[in-house]
């Protein structure tokens, strides 16, 4: 695509694609004052005035930690976890007399889960530290003046003030003031996707006054200063002033070329460093997304503070009972217990202060009982959850071939709130559809033009009854070949028949407007094949459409547009130059774009495109006369969920025009704080007296599974809420078309659309148009609230538009409407703005106290994700940036069903029964020490050797919970989407809610009074050597440390559902590892295993009272839980335990009688326990279901 260059070519003063002097000094105004400060001296960077700036360099570092702070900065982020904090204290002062064990057994542990945890964040700080040195590392050509060339260096070496050559398809190094190009109109093509994740090129200029600066002779004299705003975060904004020659010129975003956004389909350009380093716009970015921790983390703390309780309360027990045992040690001058030498004994055991030795003793019992507190669970859980996020990541299930994207746990952390979803929130456009816009109907004249029906069209039909007219949907092309973005037959107009309709002329105009308004650029692959790169797919598709009727854009520069256009007169096709003035760009604000032009026969024409209702309140009464026509086919294209667009042209005066871009120009080179507004208000001014053409009907088809996804999440009883900026009726239609308002379900609309209200809007007056309206919204909400209070049996889908939703959430009304939308299956708000849309997510997130999804692909929807409690983002055609700011990533909408109905399912199962585990074993064994000490006067004494303490997290224990927390599954992949109905387990959050918790807790304490009565009531009496010698202490603390491990670790196969090799692995293996851990720490000399210096070889193998003493001690223990669990499956079974049953269930026809009855009686008990929003919508899916059978 590159051109010889023309030194003799002058710009116009486009309004996106120029940017022209200013007319005077007050218009710079903001420049020099607080936030417009920076100033840069254009080649050169050496000079005392730009070194005595001290700006940033070009290095850039996103890494948390670095070399000198690793240390501290990590240690500090690991002991802002209370336990560890703990666990610290203990460490320190188990240094003291007071430690009941000695320091390295407590200590050691406390390196392995805190190392563990800091060794992770290191690793994963140096990958990004390695990006990093990549980055800084990548070369740029930089100009030396002193050879007058350019020289490579790296980009960390690069100075504000550099002039520095890119070259194609290489990414910018720093924010750059663009000099020339080059394309002799100074033009260069950037894609920002690493900005903003759009794939679409944006066109980028050079101002005039540096476009003769294309060679690196003539930049050896180029000089010019920069004074520009400061660094800042606003990518699409830029205020700045170029003074050169004597001169003073604006400059604006049209002119920055962004750091990481990379230079395409453009051989070079020439470019001035302004922001390196951190100060560059990426980088000003680059800020940590919102925090956000799951239910069971929360939960978890406070879990962690009962513990914290729990530990105080039996050390304060124990000082008391040992106090009074010591106070009793002196009783008349006499010593009780002399045996133990009262008179002779430290502070710690001294009869004559009781109360200091029994506070002395409630500190070292604060330290003996610290194994109620799982040392190792925050560790254990970052585990399971980064392998969850994998498995995640690989499933097949979730990988979409024709993108070639798998699904992408962005974080770890909320894996197990992904099983407690209540409402999903979900964009329409690129998310339930594919934004992949197709032309395929358009209304030109008031004349309907194009063949086939939609599948909305279709299903809307169905649901009426009514009998199909044609057949065929659109999709059925016949012979001609079909183009993405084009999908549209109609003999009347194609293949250049166009020429004998009556309308020809209009017709004419028509698709000139749709060739010549927009920004789009043509790129040639070959012999009569041009791509296009537009800005948007409605944008391709209707450049693609005017191509296809015989209109074909074909070259663009910045001061023309060519065309080549079937000449009706002659019948051969012709090559027409449209001399391009003005584009007045399209923004979510103004809803529509123009183009000023100039044609061959030297006419001023306005060509615009944009919203029916922004285009239609600005034609002229001329230019009405299809207007009724085009309003009842825009109407059907609606109900057709064809997203519709008017078309209209005015032809200018010449002195109106020179009068109105003076102005505009004016405005548009001013450097003041409401340029834009003033600029708005210009383009209001010419945008005026249209001429309607008539209206585009382009299709988003529905993705692939859609309807199957949102019916199934229905049943798992998950609402639904669409937040969408269509039309009324094409949301509604597009609703049923995906099965979101389904047969049977009554419509609730609330709207503004009444006749009161549009008279009310007529008059004029804004305060009595707002209290009219507030009070509309009120009564219709109370009406709505009464409808479904008095028909409770029936399913309701709420409709409300945006202006109505401004209202609704006025700070008087919202929570009556928030409690109707809560009452309802499906809620669409459609004409939403994103800020609605985050608004809305955050006060369903703050009513319901549940947890939210919100689901988009666009960067409108950026608000929204960051708003609920979980994000995820589609990947689809719309870029990046939704992806980039959510939590999960998948590549079609129906891959939401399997991750949250078997994902989500299994983490919330797998991290709840997880968590409860860790508390029940940490619990069974910490309670053991308790009752020995009751057992032995509350002396402090522990009752198991200090290295068996500090194993018992880290060691024998640990593996088999990471096992069941990575691996367990109580129904397969297959089960969970078969009954979605499970999916409520974690809507209800049954597996971790306080009474599981605590039956988890209290079958922890039964499970220590058994072992421990259960032990020593068994070895102590009877001879238990052959020699006859008794149990002693090493002995009696191995037998019922082995029966802790052995009971442990059975509870644990017990909960297992799902067994793999792993899990027999870490089970068994943690038990066996047991016996080798004694065997070798017995082996080594007493003076350093102490207690367990053979104890295992010489005292119990050898006895058979200890084998049977396990065996007896593990099965009483089991014994309460396996009792619960068959009386539970037997007669309150869960969801998962009915689906298990059946899955098991024999052949047998009594038997299947029987289960059948059970899951009957079951199901209806299940029902009943649901809420009763759940319930009506499973019931009435059901009946929908049957209807259709």
């Amino acid at each position: 695509m590159a051109r010889i260059r023309k030194r003799s070519i002058q710009l116009s003063k486009l309004c996106s694609f120029a940017c022209c002097r200013s007319s005077s000094q007050d218009e710079h105004a903001q420049i020099g004052q607080k936030g417009y400060s920076r100033v840069v001296y254009c080649n050169e960077p050496d000079s005392q005035e730009q070194i005595r700036l001290r700006y940033r360099g070009n290095y850039v570092s996103t890494t948390k930690y670095t070399a000198v702070n690793f240390l501290p900065k990590s240690l500090f982020e690991q002991f802002r976890r209370v336990a560890n904090i703990y666990f610290l204290v203990v460490a320190c002062v188990s240094f003291s007399p007071l430690a009941p064990y000695s320091a390295p057994s407590i200590i050691l542990p406390l390196v392995v889960v805190v190392g563990a945890t800091m060794a992770k964040e290191g690793v994963e700080d140096w990958r990004r530290n390695l990006q990093d040195i990549e980055a800084n590392n990548r070369k740029v050509e930089v100009y030396d003046k002193s050879s007058c060339s350019f020289r490579q260096t790296k980009w960390k070496d690069l100075r504000v003030g550099d002039l520095v050559k890119v070259c194609k398809d290489e990414y910018f190094p720093a924010d750059l003031l663009l000099l020339s190009s080059s394309y002799e109109d100074v033009v260069c093509y950037v894609e920002t996707m690493n900005l903003d994740g759009e794939t679409n090129l944006k066109l980028k200029h050079a101002l005039n006054v540096t476009s003769f600066y294309s060679s690196a002779e003539s930049l050896k004299e180029f000089r010019a200063v920069i004074k520009c705003e400061d660094p800042n975060e606003h990518l699409y904004s830029f205020i700045g002033t170029l003074y050169f020659d004597c001169q003073q010129y604006s400059l604006s975003p049209q002119q920055i070329l962004l750091r990481d956004s990379k230079l395409k389909n453009t051989e070079y350009i020439f470019g001035v460093v302004i922001f390196t380093g951190h100060d560059t716009k990426v980088m000003q970015n680059a800020t940590d997304p919102p925090s956000k921790r799951t239910k069971i983390e929360r939960r978890m703390d406070r879990i962690i503070y009962v513990l914290f309780s729990t530990l105080i309360l039996v050390s304060f027990i124990g000082s008391l009972f040992f106090g009074i045992e010591t106070n009793n040690d002196l009783s008349g001058g006499n010593y009780t217990r002399w045996y133990l030498r009262p008179d002779k004994t430290t502070v710690f055991f001294d009869p004559r202060r009781p109360a200091v030795a029994a506070f002395l003793h409630c500190l070292t019992g604060l330290m003996l009982y610290g194994y109620l507190i799982p040392i190792s669970l925050y560790v254990s859980i970052e585990i399971c959850k980064v392998l969850q996020s994998i498995f995640i990541n690989q499933d097949q299930a979730m990988y979409d071939e024709e993108m070639d994207r798998p699904a992408h746990a962005r974080t770890s952390n909320l894996n197990e709130e992904l099983g407690q979803v209540h409402t999903i929130l979900s964009d329409k456009t690129g998310t339930l559809t594919c934004n992949s816009m197709e032309f395929v109907k358009c209304s030109i004249a008031g004349t309907l033009y194009g063949r086939g029906m939609t599948e909305v069209e279709i299903a809307l039909a169905r649901k009426r009854g009514e009998q199909l007219t044609e057949q065929a949907p659109i999709d059925a092309s016949e012979s001609k070949k079909s183009f993405k973005g084009f999908n549209f037959r109609d003999e009347r107009i194609m293949d250049g028949k166009w020429v004998s309709e009556p309308q020809r002329d209009v017709i004419q105009k028509f698709f000139r407007v749709l060739a010549t308004c927009h920004t789009a650029v043509p790129e040639v692959m070959g012999p009569d094949e041009i791509m296009y790169e537009a800005e948007s797919p409605d944008e391709a598709a209707f450049v693609i459409a005017a191509r296809e009727v015989g209109f074909e854009f074909f070259a663009r520069n910045q001061t023309s547009i060519k065309l080549r256009e079937l000449d009706p007169t002659s019948g051969i096709r012709v090559d027409r130059v449209y001399e391009l003035l003005h584009v007045l760009e399209f923004s979510s604000a103004r809803k529509r774009m123009s183009v000023i032009v100039k044609n061959p026969e030297n006419q001023l024409l306005l060509l615009a495109k944009g919203a029916d209702s922004v285009i239609f309140e600005r034609l002229s009464k001329e230019g009405r006369a299809y207007e009724e026509r085009t309003k009842e086919h825009i109407e059907k294209y609606s109900e057709a969920g064809l997203r519709t667009m008017a078309v209209a042209y005015r032809e200018l005066d010449n002195d109106e025009y020179k009068t109105w871009e003076q102005e505009f120009l004016k405005a548009k080179t001013s450097v003041s704080a409401d340029r834009d507004v003033l600029m708005d208000e210009l383009a209001c001014q010419i945008e005026r007296d249209l001429i309607l053409l008539g209206a585009t009907a382009v299709e988003d088809k529905l993705q692939k599974g859609v309807p199957g996804c949102i019916d199934k999440l229905a049943r798992a009883g998950i609402g639904i809420w669409v937040l969408t900026g269509d039309k009324r009726g094409t949301a509604i239609n597009i609703g049923y078309a995906c099965s979101l308002l389904r047969h049977g379900m009554k419509q609730i609309v609330i709207t503004l659309e009444l006749p009161e209200i549009l008279a009310q809007e007529k008059e004029g007056d804004k305060e009595a148009i707002a209290e009219a309206s507030l009070n509309s919204i009120k009564l219709q909400i109370l009406k709505a609230k009464s409808q479904v209070t008095e028909e409770s049996s029936t399913e309701f889908g709420l409709i409300i538009d945006g202006k109505s939703l401004t209202y609704a959430m006025d700070k008087n009304l919202v929570n009556s409407f928030m409690d109707l939308a809560m009452r309802c299956a499906t809620v669409i708000c459609c004409r939403s703005s994103p800020k609605q849309k985050a608004v809305i997510t955050r006060l369903v997130k703050s009513v319901t106290g549940r947890t939210t999804l919100a689901i988009g692909d666009g960067a409108n929807d950026v608000g929204m994700l960051q708003e609920a409690d979980i994000g995820v983002g589609i990947s689809g055609v719309e870029g990046m940036q939704a992806v980039m700011a959510s939590d999960f990533a998948i590549a079609q909408f129906r891959f939401l069903e399997r991750l949250l109905l078997v994902h989500g399912h299994w983490c919330y199962r797998r991290i709840s029964m997880m968590i409860c585990y860790f508390f029940y074993k940490n619990i069974t064994f910490g309670f053991t020490l308790f009752w020995f000490e009751a057992y032995t006067s509350f002396s402090g004494q522990p009752a198991y050797n200090d290295w068996y303490m500090s194993c018992y997290n880290v060691f024998f224990t640990s593996l088999p919970v990471i096992a069941l927390g990575v691996f367990d599954q109580d129904v397969s992949a297959r089960l969970c989407l078969k009954h979605p109905l499970l999916y409520q387990e974690g809507v209800r959050n049954i597996l971790f809610n306080w009474p599981r918790i605590l039956g988890w807790m209290f079958n922890g304490l039964l499970s220590s009074i058994i072992i421990y009565f259960l032990t020593t009531n068994s070895i102590t009496g009877p001879a238990f050597r052959k020699d006859g010698q008794v149990a002693d202490y090493s002995v009696l603390g191995v037998t019922m440390y082995t029966c802790v491990v052995w009971t442990v670790n059975c509870q644990m196969a017990l909960s297992i559902n799902y067994f793999t090799w792993i899990q027999h692995l870490f089970i068994w293996g943690s038990i066996a590892f047991w016996y080798i851990f004694l065997v070798v720490y017995g082996s080594i000399p007493s003076t350093l295993s102490t207690t367990a210096y053979k104890v295992l070889v010489e005292a119990c193998a050898p006895s058979i009272l200890y084998w049977l003493t396990t065996l007896l001690v593990v099965i009483a223990a089991l014994l309460p839980l396996l009792s619960y669990r068959a009386f539970q499956i037997r007669f309150r079974p869960m969801e998962h335990d009915r689906i298990q049953i059946q899955r098991r269930r024999p052949e047998s026809t009594e038997y299947d009688a029987t289960q059948r009855r059970l899951s009957e009686s079951s199901e209806a008990r299940t029902s009943s326990e649901l809420p009763s929003e759940v319930r009506i919508r499973i019931d009435n899916l059901k009946a929908s279901s049957k209807r259709k059978n």
